[in-house]
């Protein structure tokens, strides 16, 4: 079983920012993560398409406003000519113009700069998976701009914590009072894990839970 574990290649990552030490703290706090691997970092959306067609990063985490060519400018460039690259916005703009011209332009997710380490690997691992996240403060901007869909794989950080506790086989009850939740809040969002990651019940939910690297 270890060895299979171990066969498994990491993720491999290209981050983006135009703050170095952002840009460099980022790269650091995800290459101490298990299963990922920073391949690279660029200062730009220009500097972030030529890294990505030259390195081949399975992620680029992105930020949004880069002078030059700005993040969502790149990732319709790089949705066009590496398809195969899933691309995670990764910023401090929640701004309605931001949110829903990245998921025009084919970024795979949307999350603000202050998550915490942990949930930002867990992005990472999500979206090469082909799961989107976005960060709760930004999911109301979707309802609001109808011409965008709201990708079926979506889940939050909420509902990531609660795929988690239920492969770890909690009841909705015990998940309620870790998370201080009401059981029917609980129960309501393991319905709509269940619906958007295609999900027949809590066994499959727990398989797919340690496919995505979050057991």
């Amino acid at each position: 079983m270890d060895d299979a574990v171990d066969d498994v290649p990491p993720v491999r990552v290209l981050v983006v920012d135009d703050q170095r030490l952002i840009r460099d703290g980022i790269a650091s706090l995800l290459s101490i993560r298990p299963g990922i691997v920073v391949v690279g970092t660029a200062v730009d959306g220009r500097d972030a398409v030529a890294k990505a067609l030259e390195l081949g990063p399975d992620v680029v985490l992105m930020d949004v406003r880069m002078p030059g060519m700005d993040g969502v400018e790149a990732v319709a460039v790089l949705h066009g000519r590496a398809p195969e690259c899933k691309v995670v916005m990764l910023t401090t703009f929640d701004d309605e113009e931001y949110v829903v011209q990245a998921l025009r332009a084919g970024a795979h997710g949307y999350l603000l700069k202050d998550l915490p380490a942990e949930e930002l690997a867990t992005a990472v691992r999500l979206a090469h998976a082909g799961v989107t996240q976005l960060d709760a403060s930004v999911t109301h901007h979707l309802t609001a701009a109808l011409p965008v869909p709201r990708p079926a794989a979506v889940l939050s950080p909420r509902e990531t914590d609660i795929l988690r506790l239920v492969a770890q086989g909690h009841t909705n009850r015990e998940i309620a009072a870790r998370l201080y939740l009401s059981e029917g809040t609980v129960k309501n969002h393991v319905s709509r894990i269940l619906t958007r990651l295609a999900l027949r019940d809590r066994t499959q939910a727990a398989l797919r839970a340690r496919d995505l690297g979050l057991l």
